[in-house]
């Protein structure tokens, strides 16, 4: 799937579901993907900081980072280290379908 097309699914994803952080200064909406490999966790958040993203496995905190750049960076690293986890294509598919 195209990086254009992943930002538009996620951002739609964002908007559609996204909760205060309490404050309402910082938005967050998280999408869960579960397979035999593991459960991935990707949680996007806007904040005046910018636009940032929490990668988890398994529960456990793998990556923060901001901006859309430095998303696809790491989620290209993730895919390698832990193959058969991050699927963009399915993972993108299926949020789609939730919209």
């Amino acid at each position: 799937m195209e990086r254009t097309e992943i930002e538009r699914i996620f951002e739609s994803f964002f908007e559609k579901y996204k909760k205060t952080e309490g404050d309402r200064t910082s938005w967050s909406a998280v999408w869960t993907h579960m397979t035999d490999k593991g459960v991935l966790d990707l949680n996007m958040t806007k904040c005046p900081r910018g636009t940032t993203f929490k990668i988890f496995k398994d529960k456990k905190k793998i990556a923060q980072v901001i901006g859309w750049d430095a998303y696809f960076e790491t989620m290209e690293k993730f895919q390698a280290e832990h193959p058969g986890l991050y699927d963009p294509d399915q993972i993108f598919s299926d949020i789609e379908f939730s919209l």
